[in-house]
């Protein structure tokens, strides 16, 4: 659903993250750059994020996870 262009809905981040039984403390724990739990709060829940912060994301969860989930595995958008 997409509300002002700014929110998208639950993502499949969210999803992965349930799968993997992680939660986001362990995503920003497993991060290397700096990001914050209110931008991984974010991203699961659909507010539009800037190409950086959402690679920033990917990054963490692909480090927490060891899998290599891509950035159309984690957005729909």
């Amino acid at each position: 659903m997409i509300e002002n262009g700014r929110d998208f809905g639950l993502q499949p981040l969210a999803a992965i993250l349930e799968k993997h039984e992680l939660s986001h403390h362990d995503v920003v724990a497993a991060s290397t750059e700096q990001i914050t739990h209110k931008m991984v709060s974010r991203a699961c829940k659909g507010r539009k994020l800037t190409r950086r912060v959402q690679l920033k994301i990917r990054n963490a969860v692909n480090a927490a996870t060891e899998e290599n989930y891509t950035l159309k595995d984690l957005f729909t958008y």
